[in-house]
C-alpha cells in the first residue's frame, strides 16, 4: 500500500511539475491506481467477534455465525466451511513457497486442536506466521472455546444463516473514478 501511495503522489507531483496545475485532471488514472491498491490490499480483512467471523472481501462482506461454522481450512486461504458452502477470505491467503520456508518450529506449536491433521501434521497455511495461519488461529481459538463450553453446537443445522452483502460503497467509488477519468480524458 505504501508503494502505491508513493507512486500516486509522486506521479501527481511529476505531472504538476512538468505540465503545470492545468494538467492535474490527467492524473485521475493515478488516483484510480491508488484506490484500486487500497481496495484490493488494505480494505479486505477478517473480523472475529462474539457473534461470529466477518470476511470483508473487495466485493462482498460475509458474516458467518459461530454456530454455522463446521470447519476452518487454510489450503489456499482462510476458508470458513458451513453446511451449505465455503467462504474464502481475500485478506488471509496461504503462504507461497517463500512464506512456507520462513516457517519455524515455534510457528507449529500451541495451535488450536483443529489445526492439526493426522500425526499432528500442519498445512503450510496454518503456520502462525502466515496471514491465513494467524487468522485461522484467532478463528479456531474462539470457535473451540465456544464449542467446548457448550455455547454452540457446530453442526451447521438450524444455525443462524450466513449473511452476505455487496460492498456498494466501494463499487460506487470505483465507478466514480472511472467516470471522472473518462470525463477528464475527454475534456
Amino acid at each position: 500500500m505504501v508503494v502505491a501511495a508513493v507512486l500516486v503522489i509522486g506521479g501527481i507531483i511529476a505531472t504538476v511539475a512538468t505540465a503545470g496545475p492545468g494538467a492535474l485532471p490527467t492524473a485521475w488514472p493515478l488516483v484510480g491506481l491508488g484506490y484500486t491498491a487500497w481496495w484490493l490490499f488494505w480494505y479486505p480483512r477478517v473480523c472475529v467477534s462474539a457473534d461470529g467471523v466477518t470476511l470483508v472481501n473487495p466485493l462482498r462482506r460475509i458474516c458467518v455465525p459461530w454456530a454455522a461454522l463446521i470447519q476452518v481450512d487454510t489450503k489456499y486461504a482462510l476458508t470458513l466451511v458451513t453446511a451449505r458452502r465455503s467462504y474464502r477470505a481475500w485478506a488471509a491467503p496461504a503462504p507461497g513457497v517463500i512464506g512456507t520456508h520462513a516457517g519455524k518450529p515455534e510457528h507449529l506449536m500451541n495451535l488450536p486442536e483443529t489445526s492439526y491433521g493426522p500425526l499432528r501434521s500442519v498445512r503450510p497455511g496454518d503456520l502462525s506466521n502466515s496471514d491465513s495461519g494467524y487468522a485461522a488461529f484467532l478463528v479456531r481459538s474462539q470457535w473451540e472455546r465456544l464449542r467446548d463450553s457448550g455455547a454452540i453446537e457446530p453442526d451447521g443445522e438450524g444455525a443462524q444463516p450466513v449473511v452476505m452483502s455487496i460492498n456498494w460503497g466501494q463499487l460506487a467509488g470505483a465507478a466514480v473514478l472511472v467516470i471522472v477519468g473518462f470525463l477528464a480524458d475527454a475534456g
